[in-house]
């Protein structure tokens, strides 16, 4: 990744430029790249961070250039400055914490174009660590695709590996200008750009002017913020075009899917939901196992009520209810018979689970009970039980 830092000085008008003619040093929070065929490294860094107690990782020479704020017909965008920006990368070892992240100490020699206000220095650096990715799963990675965070800021000095070199050099510290000053974020590719979120709030958005599908995101720097660190997030991510897609297709899917899936689950649910219901039974712990009934069971202190001679037709549906099989002889009017069916069965628990518990057999009892009536008053009363042993309940 690419970053280019570009400022200007603004010498007051109390003082002459001759006098500002020094090199400018810039730290940075962390590791960058160097450029290619820019020289030999300044051995002095590498010294000056070893004087105090810090360990070089990395030595080389950035790009430094100038660039013309009013650019003529055939003049160059960007002049190159001979010689680049010479930087050393070093860490702090042995503290508490173990090995400090990595900073940056960049020497900008002097050139009389820093205080030309027709005129902006910059200096390019290239970046590895600078986007953060976000942790997501597999399903976002493949419809929404990787989403990265890209944190730059000014006057961040709190880490751990920065905070010594700009405490020693705090008073020869550079402020901001009441000239406008800002963060910007440039993203080629904008048609298949995804911006999720932009910090703080203030920032702002917009197409770039110039660049064909190129999006900026920009944060304006406070000088009256003194030493407060000014921080522009970004989570954006770069989808396919299959992804800017997965809407449509997400939603064609779950529709064929559930036509498809509807009927399956409804006959995996006919086979295997009475198996399961015969396998598995749930109930409290402490209580006898709930039974399953059909039909009608006339209890036997209810048989033992029906007094024949003497109960009648109405007394019978009253006690015994109406859910009767009622059955007439051809020829025989006066002559009728009630029949009433019922069946109950009770699972024999096995293993218990808390409320889960499975079922080792069924018991299985059909009650059958016959009432004779001649002319509405009850003749004979016949009851029948049979029980029986099933690994699986009857259906019904």
């Amino acid at each position: 990744m690419t970053v280019d830092v570009l400022w200007s000085l603004v010498v007051p008008s109390t003082r002459s430029g001759a006098m500002l003619e020094q090199d400018l040093y810039l730290l940075w929070p962390g590791e960058v790249n160097g450029e290619a065929g820019g020289g030999p490294p300044d051995p002095a860094l590498a010294r000056y961070v070893r004087e105090r107690g810090l360990t070089p990782v990395r030595e080389g020479r950035l790009h430094l250039y100038a660039r013309g704020l009013y650019g003529t017909r055939g003049a160059r965008a960007a002049e190159p400055i001979a010689g680049g920006a010479p930087f050393v990368t070093f860490v702090q070892e042995g503290g508490p914490l173990g090995v400090t992240p990595r900073v940056t100490y960049v020497r900008i020699p002097w050139h009389p174009r820093m205080i030309n206000r027709t005129w902006l220095m910059g200096l390019r650096m290239e970046l590895t660590g600078l986007l953060k990715p976000v942790p997501a799963t597999w399903v976002e990675r493949l419809f929404w695709g990787r989403r990265h965070t890209l944190t730059l800021s000014y006057n961040e000095v709190r880490g751990r590996g920065i905070f010594p070199m700009y405490f020693e050099h705090r008073e020869r510290l550079l402020r901001l200008a009441d000239e406008p000053s800002q963060l910007l974020a440039v993203f080629a590719q904008a048609e298949q750009l995804k911006i999720h979120d932009v910090f703080p709030r203030t920032a702002s958005r917009r197409a770039a002017e110039a660049r064909v599908a190129t999006e900026i995101v920009s944060l304006f720097l406070d000088h009256a913020e003194g030493l407060v660190p000014q921080v522009l997030t970004v989570q954006f991510g770069y989808y396919s075009r299959l992804q800017a897609w997965a809407p449509v297709l997400i939603t064609a899917l779950v529709f064929a899917l559930g036509n498809m899936a509807g009927p399956l689950l409804v006959t995996l649910a006919r086979h295997l939901g009475p198996k399961l219901a015969g396998r598995f039974h749930v109930g409290p712990r402490a209580g006898p196992p709930r039974e399953r009934q059909v039909g009608t069971i006339v209890p036997r202190d209810v048989l033992e009520r029906l007094v024949p001679g003497q109960t009648t037709y109405e007394d019978v549906l009253r006690l015994c209810g109406v859910d009767a099989e009622e059955h007439e002889q051809f020829g025989r009017p006066e002559h009728r018979r009630l029949v009433y069916r019922g069946r109950r069965t009770a699972p024999q628990r096995r293993r218990r689970f808390g409320w889960v518990s499975t079922v080792d057999r069924w018991e299985v009892e059909h009650h059958e009970v016959e009432i004779t009536l001649e002319r509405d008053v009850v003749s004979d009363v016949q009851a029948h039980v049979r029980r029986s042993r099933l690994a699986q309940p009857e259906p019904g």
